[in-house]
């Protein structure tokens, strides 16, 4: 029978509902020697369920009952009838099936408690009536770049009906399909839902934060090339002293800094972006990001699985392969076409060592959250203390519960669920245009002599002077000759992604730890790798490093802002928060939770 999901249940329905919500609220006694003093009234439900009031007896009072300890005759009869009857017992199918129904009752109803915060828009869309602060790519253009509003009309109309067959009717310009905006629509049965999570605004196209975006996505493309051997504070590269000077001298760049300035040792690191007070934004360094070499160590590792092993060497493209550098090219992919040319790669694998690199491997990707999960697996670092075979005396844990495989597990369902939530943000609340589109308006204004509201401080820039002496171009390069995917900017996907990822190996994983034999690569060669020498690095750290590494690659290769990895990244860990939460309903185990440390520093238990 089908039942329609939009109809209200029935009286009986509502009533037997409410009467298993009633069944959690009841409450419940428990042996102290039985369940421990710490036992939760989730604890004490989940064996409650399993187990029957002579099962407890035996369990608990039975085995004292000796000869030896004394007891009578009958006190030994009446415990071995006792255990006969539990050794003898069935499992209870039917009181089990009940517990999952009753947990997965308490999961929705918690999740449904939370509350939908206010999501505010940075106003663009209203704002410009041509839609040139908005995301267009893949709808058909006029020549100065701006979208036909038909087309715009279609998109948005599918959106805001959510009819499958609007969808279908959506005005493409070019061969290029959009990516999954009915996704985000998918109700996932575990997790919170994209709706209750709150991101802040994005900079709004005229600001000067969009533009300091803007300058340091300039300068990533002009250094490309360069090794972050580099980005040190003792260097004497006058391109990454270039980039630096220019930085410093925007208004509102909020990128990592030290004692309030951009150095080389914090150029192109990465940040994360939280709601702040009312609809401002709280901008964060992550612990461990700054520290040590800019690569993580878990992009540098060689990472076993099983009787195999897959090495960090990647394949990267040559210098010199940037990519809409002229109009007409950038034009055909903003309307969905091709640029018709492709990646020449480097014939000899390397490590990640050069900006354009990690642009590369953003752009492909690899075993990244796997392989660290499977690295720390096996370096010796312990679990989380809060997982509750740490200490057992009897038991280990297994796919099931508690060790490496559930933890995959949770990695690849999280990497799921987060991008319904980050895809929900770039279809449903923002639309934000893509940093190709933005080099579009600044190209304009200065060939075209359009008048579109870019802040000064990118004309006013070195790094869009040096764009033109180096690229011939006021475009922004772009690494990749697709450029970005055909959806839009805000919140970033694979940000969102790393966060998730990255959130919950902090949790599986003991994050003090000192990760042992850190390296990085070879100046010299970049085929091979060199002792790292200097300060400690921590499990903690490096994890968020990674997951900032990943972040920031994707501006490497010139498709996401600053702010879309920022975001990306927070409500990337709310995700693993939410899944964490949920999941621990169901543990048998006595479990008080994960605790360990977000990406503003503070610490959490789950």
């Amino acid at each position: 029978m089908q039942v329609d999901p939009n109809s209200h249940q029935s009286s009986e329905q509502t009533t037997q509902a409410n009467s298993e919500i009633d069944k959690l609220k009841q409450p419940r006694v428990a042996s102290k020697r039985f369940f421990g003093s710490h036992a939760s009234r989730r604890s004490f439900l989940g064996r409650a369920g399993l187990f029957s009031a002579a099962s407890v007896v035996a369990g608990v009072l039975g085995s004292p009952f000796s000869s030896k300890n004394g007891g009578n005759v009958g006190d030994v009869v009446q415990a071995q009838a006792i255990n006969r009857r539990y050794n003898n017992r069935p499992f209870d199918y039917s009181r089990f099936v009940n517990k999952a129904y009753r947990v997965r009752l308490e999961a929705a109803t918690l999740e449904r408690n939370i509350p939908i915060p206010p999501h505010p828009t940075n106003g663009d869309e209203e704002r410009y009536p041509n839609k040139i602060g908005s995301d267009s790519r893949g709808l058909p253009h006029n020549q100065l770049g701006e979208v036909k509003l038909e087309a715009y009309d279609s998109l948005t109309k599918a959106l805001t009906t959510q009819n499958p067959n609007d969808y279908e009717n959506i005005i493409l310009g070019g061969a290029r399909k959009l990516v999954n905006p009915q996704g985000p629509l998918a109700i996932s049965l575990e997790g919170i839902n994209a709706a209750q999570i709150a991101v802040p605004p994005p900079p709004a196209l005229a600001s000067a934060e969009r533009a300091a975006e803007a300058v340091e996505l300039y300068w990533q493309a002009l250094l490309r090339d360069v090794p972050f051997s580099k980005f040190q504070n003792n260097t004497d590269n006058p391109k990454v002293l270039a980039a630096v000077e220019d930085l410093n001298r925007l208004s509102a760049f909020r990128g990592p800094k030290q004692n309030g300035r951009v150095t080389p040792q914090t150029l192109f690191r990465g940040s994360v972006n939280y709601v702040g007070s009312g609809s401002s934004t709280r901008y964060v360094t992550p612990p461990g990001v700054l520290d040590g070499p800019y690569i993580s160590q878990f992009l540098l590792q060689i990472i076993p699985w099983g009787t195999q092993s897959v090495s960090p060497l990647i394949r990267t493209a040559l210098p010199g392969n940037d990519f809409l550098l002229n109009f007409q090219e950038w034009l055909a992919v903003q309307n969905g076409g091709s640029s018709g040319k492709s990646i020449k790669y480097d014939p000899k694998n390397r490590y990640i060592v050069t900006v354009r690199d990690l642009g590369e491997y953003a752009h492909i990707g690899g075993p990244t959250y796997l392989g660290a999960s499977l690295i720390l697996n096996s370096n010796g670092t312990p679990l989380n203390s809060g997982n509750p075979y740490v200490n057992s005396k009897t038991q280990i844990g297994s796919n099931a519960t508690f060790a490496l495989g559930h933890f995959q597990a949770l990695l690849n369902l999280g990497s799921s669920r987060v991008i319904r939530a980050s895809y929900w943000q770039k279809y449903y609340v923002h639309r934000i245009l893509r940093p190709e589109a933005y080099g579009g308006l600044v190209y304009n204004n200065i060939v075209n002599k359009t008048q579109y509201p870019i802040n000064s401080e990118v004309f006013n820039s070195q790094a869009l002077a040096q764009t033109f002496s180096t690229f011939g171009t006021y475009l922004l390069p772009q690494a990749y000759p697709e450029a970005s995917p055909t959806h839009s900017s805000y919140t970033g996907g694979a940000a969102a992604t790393a966060g998730v990822n990255v959130t919950l190996l902090k949790a599986f994983f003991d994050e003090n730890y000192v990760i042992p034999n850190p390296v990085v690569p070879d100046p010299n060669d970049p085929t091979k790798v060199i002792a790292y020498s200097g300060p400690p690095l921590t499990v903690g750290g490096e994890l968020n490093k990674l997951a900032t590494n990943y972040a920031i690659g994707r501006g490497h290769g010139g498709i996401h802002w600053r702010s879309d990895g920022s975001a990306g990244l927070a409500l990337g860990e709310e995700v693993a928060i939410s899944l964490l939460r949920d999941e621990r309903l169901g543990y048998n185990e006595i479990f008080n939770g994960f605790t360990f440390t977000k990406f503003d520093g503070t610490r959490v238990t789950v």
